[in-house]
């Protein structure tokens, strides 16, 4: 069974950049495309990217794009996100999810699609 496991969170100001890592366990990454989540306190899950089983195929929401790149080492059996030019709302908790299909066009919305999450990471930007 795939586990993953999310780190790299923490406190920066606005305008740094922290990178996500999820790192898998129990199976080879190989075959499961990987989302990352976001919830802040009070508001919706939001879908903040998608990568593809062979990374070559990547997805991100509009309010990320520019700012975040995703990608994979399947060797690594671990997913990165890069976040740059952070702003205080992308302060949320973090989540790294697996599935066995494509991202595909609902992949920010269909999060019963993810059979495999992590537990969360904090990312906090203030001041």
């Amino acid at each position: 069974q795939l586990q993953l496991v999310e780190s790299g969170g923490g406190l920066v100001q606005p305008g740094g950049s922290l990178r996500l890592s999820c790192a898998a366990s129990g199976e080879t990454l190989n075959y499961y495309a990987i989302g990352w989540f976001r919830q802040a306190p009070g508001k919706e899950r939001e879908g903040v990217s998608c990568i593809s089983s062979a990374g070559g195929s990547t997805n991100y929401a509009d309010s990320v794009k520019g700012r975040f790149t995703i990608s994979r080492d399947n060797a690594k059996n671990t997913v990165y996100l890069q976040m740059n030019s952070l702003k205080p709302e992308d302060t949320a908790v973090y989540y790294c999810a697996g599935k066995p299909f494509p991202c595909g066009s609902g992949w920010n919305q269909a999060y019963l699609d993810y059979d495999y999450w992590g537990q969360g990471t904090q990312v906090t930007v203030s001041i």
